[in-house]
């Protein structure tokens, strides 16, 4: 049975990959301030600016580790050496949550999972640099996953909204922002499949459709029986700006496949979880 250690299993992201696997696998995970896990004898406190996370490594001796870390960027540099290097000589997978934003520089198109990343974002050029530590390795060692925006009942952008719906403030959308998303329910099952056929490479795991950002935004007010929200329109270029990640080399099988129209039925409740 595989052991998966998931680092960051207290966000909101680890914590929907670790119920969905915890049922079929051996998993254990890291939290930091959420105390609700300290009881838990399968979670380890982990502290990204000051802990090393190689004794979490060590102690658990995982044959997969997922990287869900969030936090310091410099720390989170210097965790992804070690894990580099412990995978590198361990019989040990890791897999890196990655993001779109490693396209953010290109604007004019989506982005395929071979194209060139380029980014002008700080938080896009993170993703680089540890995507380029995991490439220097052999293939079968690595897994980079990179994300759209990821939607779900108790996902921060959802829990935003209902903030500014309560504080009655205005909700910001981009008009000109071209892209997709996919559901938590959605990606845990996707990288479920990816550990039991043994994935390796790059993924783009996101919707195959594009969809504005304001529009997306509408529609979900409108499963929440909103029909005149209050906006505030956002606009960072005078052209449609794309900031998607589509699926086309390393697609996965049709029933795993999704849509943008999915992820607002399942954010609406149309689709049972």
């Amino acid at each position: 049975m595989n052991r998966i250690l998931i680092l960051g299993a207290s966000g909101y992201i680890g914590q929907a990959i670790y119920k969905e696997l915890c049922s079929y696998f051996d998993v254990y995970g890291t939290f930091y301030s959420n105390k609700s896990f300290a009881k838990n004898k399968h979670f380890f406190r982990y502290d990204l600016d000051y802990d090393g996370i190689d004794e979490i490594v060590l102690q658990v001796q995982p044959t997969i580790i997922i990287s869900a870390l969030r936090g310091d960027f410099a720390a989170q540099i210097e965790a992804h050496v070690f894990l580099t290097e412990y995978v590198k000589t361990k019989p040990c997978k890791l897999f890196f949550l990655s993001s779109a934003n490693v396209f953010d520089a290109y604007s004019s198109y989506p982005s395929y999972e071979f194209d060139k990343t380029l980014s002008e974002s700080i938080y896009g050029k993170l993703k680089i640099r540890i995507e380029n530590m995991l490439m220097r390795l052999p293939q079968k060692k690595y897994a980079i996953i990179r994300l759209p925006m990821v939607f779900g009942n108790n996902s921060p952008r959802i829990l935003e909204i209902k903030q500014c719906l309560r504080e009655k403030v205005p909700i910001e959308v981009f008009p000109n922002l071209v892209m997709n998303t996919i559901s938590d329910k959605k990606l845990t099952q996707q990288i479920h499949y990816m550990i039991n056929r043994r994935k390796n490479g790059i993924f783009h795991l996101g919707a195959e459709d594009l969809i504005h950002h304001d529009e997306f935004f509408t529609e979900i007010l409108k499963s929440m029986h909103i029909e005149k929200p209050l906006f505030k329109n956002v606009y960072t270029s005078n052209f449609d700006r794309f900031l998607a990640v589509l699926p086309k080399d390393n697609k996965l099988p049709k029933h795993l496949a999704t849509s943008n129209q999915e992820t607002l039925a399942y954010i609406s409740g149309k689709i049972k979880e």
